[in-house]
């Protein structure tokens, strides 16, 4: 059975969509996906879909369940490389892709994973100050 490769790049899990997905290999990502960011404890996942000239309905619904479950699950994730045609069949569809960041390049995605994780620490920080002095 084919399967697309997941990377893991210290608390990142990368993933480079390099062939166009049909049905059967989308949800086997969305399970693999979530598997890895429980197995390795993940901090954020980055999804490459710059090879990508089409994305259907039912793959900008897996894209967003994966951000939402890696969300519940405590990693963020980034969808980089979106092709101007991917993006306008993403609006005309209706699909807002809830959970998911999207970054320019994978170089921007990791950044911008870097810095909502920094982000995030620190809150727990100052809410474990604050319930500390209370």
């Amino acid at each position: 059975m084919e399967r697309i490769p997941i990377l893991r790049m210290g608390k990142f899990l990368l993933v480079t969509i390099q062939i166009d997905l049909y049905d059967r290999l989308a949800t086997n990502l969305e399970a693999d996906l979530v598997q890895m960011v429980n197995k390795t404890g993940a901090r954020g996942v980055l999804i490459d879909i710059s090879a990508l000239s089409i994305v259907d309905s039912f793959m900008g619904r897996i894209l967003g369940n994966i951000g939402s479950m890696s969300k519940i699950m405590d990693a963020e994730t980034v969808v980089v490389g979106m092709q101007p045609a991917v993006a306008i069949t993403l609006i005309e569809l209706g699909l807002e892709l809830k959970g998911v960041h999207t970054a320019l390049n994978v170089e921007k995605g990791m950044e911008l994973l870097k810095t909502r994780i920094d982000a995030e620490d620190e809150e727990i920080i100052e809410e474990e100050d604050e319930a500390g002095t209370e």
